[in-house]
């Protein structure tokens, strides 16, 4: 009895306090071709029906927000297996006219390429360029811009590309990775100083005759180069 009357005393209290929506949104940007690209589909339902958004969703009961992350992402797009990082909230009480919407937003940065396209089209989903973005419904440019500040961020002190790169790559090709995630231009002779000096990249005695008359040396990443990004981090401005 004390336990059942501890429960009915709980269940009053939480009455006074307002309920909120949970949803997540998905800022799944994709590398193509020297382009950083963003995914978007049009809303589903009103308000904003037929708008370009995120992939987003609620959190249903059952679920973590996680779960509903990789849910959302396989209903919307059928992209699967794919790696999200939890980035921040967002809860400004208006930032959704039907309700109040607490949103958790997540990121990935993926290869365009090795993804299914046709079962993205197929959901009515879009990959684009992220310098001509289309108007986005609510907050999601911001949930963009916060988005791509992670992952410059990431890119910042630890050296990416093992995922978006061929196997074999120029120190252009990598260069061009790092342009298109910063929307800058880099130094080519500053930029090969930088990325050789953390010492997670292995030259091969394969050239790439297609970039230059004397042709470009591939590179990989080395297969073992644990503890080095922490030794020698990268700082790019």
């Amino acid at each position: 009895m004390e336990g059942e009357s501890a429960i009915l005393m709980l269940t009053e209290l939480y009455k006074q306090y307002p309920k909120h929506y949970v949803a997540v949104d998905c800022s799944i940007f994709g590398y193509e071709d020297g382009e950083l690209k963003l995914l978007l589909y049009p809303r589903g339902f009103e308000p904003a029906q037929g708008k370009w958004s995120l992939m987003g969703g609620f959190v249903q009961e059952s679920e973590s927000m996680e779960e509903a992350a990789r849910r959302v992402l396989l209903q919307t797009t059928g992209l699967k297996d794919i790696f999200l990082e939890q980035a921040t909230a967002f809860s400004k009480p208006t930032r959704d006219p039907g309700a109040r919407v607490i949103s958790m937003t997540f990121v990935a940065l993926i290869r365009i390429d090795i993804h299914d396209k046709d079962l993205v089209r197929e959901s009515g989903a879009h990959w684009w360029p992220v310098t001509k973005l289309p108007a986005l419904i609510f907050d999601h440019q911001e949930i963009v811009a916060n988005g791509l500040g992670l992952l410059q961020q990431k890119a910042s002190i630890d050296l990416i590309g093992k995922e978006l790169l061929p196997d074999m790559f120029t120190l252009m090709q990598l260069r061009n990775l790092y342009e298109a995630i910063f929307q800058k231009s880099f130094d080519p002779g500053n930029f090969r100083k930088k990325v050789l000096s953390i010492g997670i990249l292995e030259r091969l005695n394969l050239k790439n005759t297609k970039e230059s008359k004397k042709g470009a040396f591939y590179y990989q990443f080395k297969s073992d180069n644990t503890g080095l990004r922490s030794e020698r981090i990268v700082k790019f401005p």
